[in-house]
């Protein structure tokens, strides 16, 4: 008997859809149209969906309601690391031609680092539940902090003291790269502007999986569950890149609307002190019905500088 069926059957899932990924849809280097980044971001919101029915039949309806509200919660949350790997790219001169195979290892490093940091987390919940109360407050800070920022400037790649770090440390050659990460001249292993661009998207979704991590354990409790849901919901935002990044900032009510549903899990994780009890599909619906306002708002009142924006 497999002890783990639904990881196991992931693990399948995303082999299949990456050997299709790199034998099918990028056999040759270019950059993706916004047509066929709309059907690969399609089929991968369908892989998802589809995922979750086997969900259903291999753990029952509520852990499948918790996957879907989970999956969307990350999705909702991982937007904005869109805005931010689009900012890398361009610090970093990487040619569009070249931003798919960046996100490609970006994913399976991905994969490797929130699953650590998944099942890590559910031993340590194991021994010492009361670290939900902290996760739940973090949560609550987050979402506080992240309502009442006025900074609204664009990160400076050049001050960040890893990537400062690595500058100093590594062999960078800034010579035409090729969409090679390494490069040998004279004998010597040289890094190219590719790698270190790679290292920063790495970099940036571990920062980012501080805030989505905690958030998917005040959603469900199952490991499986967890790391299908995440990692599923980080490959959907690989291909929808391609597509958000030209309209992401449009959707300005979307931050408030994920701020505004990481205060409400973060209370969540306290129902137990207070004898309630939030079944999972009370937590999709708000999650959906949020997320789904904030982005209604940004259509119908677009900001001043925004309506007369180019698509």
């Amino acid at each position: 008997m497999i002890e783990y069926p639904v990881v196991w059957a992931f693990f399948a899932l995303i082999a299949g859809y990456l050997v299709l990924d790199l034998g099918f849809f990028h056999r040759e280097v270019r950059a993706l149209t916004f047509r066929q980044a709309a059907w690969q971001s399609l089929l991968i919101v369908l892989i998802a969906l589809a995922f979750g029915i086997f969900v259903y039949y291999q753990k029952g309806r509520d852990r499948a309601l918790e996957y879907y509200s989970a999956y969307i919660m990350e999705y909702a949350l991982s937007m904005d690391n869109i805005f931010v790997i689009l900012l890398i790219m361009r610090y970093f001169s990487i040619e569009p031609q070249y931003h798919h195979k960046i996100l490609f290892w970006g994913v399976l490093g991905a994969i490797v680092m929130r699953g650590i940091f998944i099942f890590a987390g559910v031993i340590i919940i194991r021994k010492f539940e009361w670290v939900l109360y902290l996760f739940g407050l973090f949560l609550i800070w987050a979402g506080i902090k992240n309502i009442i920022k006025k900074d609204d400037s664009p990160p400076d790649f050049s001050r960040n003291p890893i990537l400062r770090f690595l500058s100093r440390y590594l062999r960078i050659i800034t010579i035409p790269h090729q969409g090679k990460f390494i490069i040998k001249r004279g004998g010597r292993t040289f890094f190219t502007l590719m790698s270190l661009a790679l290292l920063t998207v790495e970099m940036t979704d571990l920062i980012f999986a501080v805030d989505s991590i905690p958030a998917a354990f005040a959603i469900t409790r199952d490991e499986e569950v967890l790391f299908s849901s995440n990692i599923l919901a980080v490959m959907g935002l690989r291909s929808m890149f391609f597509m958000l990044a030209v309209v992401i900032q449009r959707f300005w009510a979307l931050e408030y609307g994920i701020s505004i549903v990481l205060i409400g899990i973060g209370i969540k994780m306290f129902q137990d002190i207070v004898g309630l009890h939030i079944g999972p599909e009370i937590s999709l619906t708000f999650i959906l019905t949020i997320l789904g306002g904030s982005i209604l708002l940004s259509l119908l009142i677009p900001r001043r500088e925004e309506k007369h924006a180019p698509l």
